[in-house]
């Protein structure tokens, strides 16, 4: 069974820092792509990057230069360091990850496994 599970969310003043953590278990294809996405209330959940060994990564407009994902493979887990974060960055923060040997893209719906989320409040 696959598991992910995220850490690190938190409130901070806008301008602030964070680093959300993503542990994934249970998957057992080689090739994939791990992901962080968001969601806050009242709105549709919303790519903010992913990554994976083939393509890089990638990174919604909003986040581009603020936001910077990265992975450790022989630990199985995913980081989200968030610099620079404004009021708008509130939301619920989801770890996900896809099978894939090229390409994902940030379409919430493209993807298999998510974890539970964490919250991040972004306050003036």
């Amino acid at each position: 069974q696959v598991q992910l599970v995220e850490s690190g969310g938190g409130s901070v003043q806008d301008g602030g820092s964070l680093r959300l953590s993503c542990a994934f278990s249970g998957y057992t294809y080689s090739r994939y792509c791990v992901g962080w996405f968001r969601q806050a209330p009242g709105k549709e959940r919303e790519g903010v990057a992913r990554i994976n060994g083939y393509s890089g990564s990638t990174y919604n407009d909003r986040v581009s230069g603020r936001f910077t994902i990265s992975q450790d493979k022989v630990k199985n887990m995913v980081f989200l360091q968030m610099n620079s974060l404004k009021v708008e960055d509130t939301a619920m923060y989801y770890c996900a990850l896809r099978q894939s040997s090229g390409y994902c893209s940030l379409s919430p719906g493209d993807w298999h496994y998510w974890g539970q989320g964490t919250q991040v409040t972004v306050s003036t």
